[in-house]
Formats: C-alpha cells, structure tokens, sequence
C-alpha cells in the first residue's frame, strides 16, 4: 500500500461489507470513508467477487510482458552462468544483450551470487533442513593448535610466541587439540568436547555421551551423519551405533558441503570462542569454551533458524512451554 492511500486494506473491507453486507448506498459509503464513488464501487464488487482476501493490494505488473526475454535465451543465459560462472557483461557480450538484461534474468532465477552455486559441480546450492531434532546429527573434529603458556603468535607476534612455544615450560601443551564437535540438524543445538586424539574409542565416547545429553533434552537420536576419517569408517564406530540405536551415515568423498552445517560451526567456533581474544595458556582457552557453548546454545540469535537461539527449537524440553 503506497503512502497516500485512502483506505488501509482494513477500512477497505468496513466499507465493502456496508455495501454488500448492510445495503448501503454506494455514494452514502463512500461519503463515509471519504472517498470517491468509483473506489467504494471497485472495493465493493472486489468484495462480492472475492471475500476478505480481496481487500490486500495487488502488483502493479502488466498481466502479460511482451518485451520480456525469451525462454530460450534465458536457457543459455542460466547455462553459461551455472556451467562456466560468467558474470553478467561476459554472458551479455556472447549473447549480443545488455548485461543489465542478463542481470535482471539472473536475479530472476536466483542465480546472480555464485555464493548460491556449488563450488564443485556448478549448479544451485540445494539446503535442507531435517524435519525434527535427533532426525539427524552431524559429527566431526576440529584441530586446533595449542596456546602456549604466555599467549599465542597471533597476539604476541611470531617471534615471542615461537619463544613460548619452546620454553621447556609448554612441552605438555605443544601439539594439537582436538574438538570433537556434535551438531544437530535441525535445532542446530551443539555438543563440544576437547581431547588430545581422534581415535575411534575417543570418537565413539563422545558420541555416547552426546547421545545421553541430548536425551537428558528430550531428544531422541535416529542417525549420525560423518565424513570418512578412519575413526567414523571402523567397525567400533558401527557396533557403538548399533548399540545405541542410530544409523550412521557418511558424506561423498571430497564433499565436506554435505556436512556444511558443522563445518560452519566450526567456523563460528573458531571466530567467537579460539582466536576470540587473548588467551595467556591453553587451559584458559579451555575454560572459556563451556560458557561460550551455552552462549551459542542458549542467547546466540542463528540466522539460518529465523534469528532466535538453537535451544529454542527443542520443543519438547520439560518446563519449555510453561
């Protein structure tokens, strides 16, 4: 509804229903709305044509557009864009178009960012959500460094944190940690251990322990969805999904996107939480990631779930909805 509109979609079905409904004389009615007879009459036939859903406004837009770009050019624009990622002046000059054609084309059917293109095979991203929480969770490690006593290189510089890094001191904290990251499809509610392996016992005992945590929430695992490192490839991972009643699944090789949401977990990890700020030694670290996983759970507002906390889509927790 444009700015000096007369009727709000609201006054426009009181002053159909005084005409249709209450007999109202359209003059009488339209003097009782201020507004011209012609808009009482085309509000009121609207009305007696079409109900309540009648009264919203409508696109502008010609019924028909005879200038439009034809089905079998945008078929070759939508091909040179998915099949070689031309951009709009490319695909212009080959086709002999305006690239501001090709643009509109492309945004017409969604194809104007390559953000929205698989890096790999070049067509739409397809996202998909699982329909329940425990329909699926997603599974995987993140290696970090770790910080060594007197901070890290990326905020004492290089030089001084190579000097920490070999003070006799830090010899138990070189090497890697490893987060061992538990993600659930569609609350994206996130489960974070820290150990010192990937091995396939230490895998399967997060998992376990995952499992009884998200149960503890009401949530019932189904399937588990990893990538093919040896760990989630052995036979104790499969006899520990068997025990617990899950399914386990694996990602395509080479095809982390299938995994994404972890992926960028990890991510969002690694940016709120690992390189955040300062850390004088890695047990700091450490002590942090608890309080910043409820942050991230219980108060972080996710963009992919409609801006509200992953806690919130698990709907069954007890005392949720009193």
């Amino acid at each position: 509804m444009h700015s000096n509109a007369a009727l709000a979609p609201t006054a426009r079905l009181k002053l159909a229903r005084l005409i249709i409904d209450e007999g109202w004389d359209i003059a009488r009615a339209a003097e009782r709305y201020d507004v011209s007879w012609r808009t009482a009459k085309k509000w009121a036939e609207r009305y007696a044509r079409e109900g309540v859903d009648g009264m919203g406004d409508r696109s502008s837009a010609r019924h028909t557009q005879p200038k439009r770009t034809p089905r079998p050019v945008v078929r070759k624009i939508v091909h040179l864009r998915l099949k070689h990622r031309l951009g709009p002046v490319e695909i212009g000059h080959r086709l002999a178009m305006p690239a501001s054609t090709v643009h509109a084309v492309l945004v017409r059917c969604r194809l104007n960012r390559l953000t929205h293109l698989d890096r790999v095979t070049g067509e739409p991203i397809r996202r998909y959500e699982h329909a329940y929480p425990g329909s699926m969770l997603h599974v995987d490690v993140k290696k970090l460094g770790r910080v060594p006593d007197g901070g890290g290189w990326r905020y004492v510089g290089k030089q001084q944190g190579t000097k920490n890094t070999r003070t006799k001191t830090n010899t138990s904290r070189r090497g890697t940690c490893y987060l061992h990251t538990v993600i659930d499809d569609h609350s994206r509610v996130a489960y974070v251990e820290a150990h010192d392996d990937e091995r396939k016992e230490t895998a399967a005992g997060v998992l376990r322990r995952a499992v009884a945590w998200f149960r503890a929430r009401g949530v019932t695992v189904e399937r588990v969805l990893s990538d093919n490192g040896s760990a989630y490839k052995s036979h104790h991972w499969r006899a520990v999904c068997a025990e617990l009643g899950i399914t386990p699944k694996r990602t395509r090789p080479y095809r982390p996107q299938t995994n994404g949401k972890i992926e960028r977990f990890h991510r969002t990890l690694a940016e709120g939480w690992a390189f955040k700020k300062f850390y004088s030694s890695e047990t700091a670290r450490l002590a942090a990631l608890p309080g910043w996983v409820h942050h991230y759970n219980h108060h972080r507002p996710h963009s992919a779930i409609g801006k509200v906390p992953p806690i919130t889509r698990l709907t069954n927790l007890a005392g949720h909805h009193s």
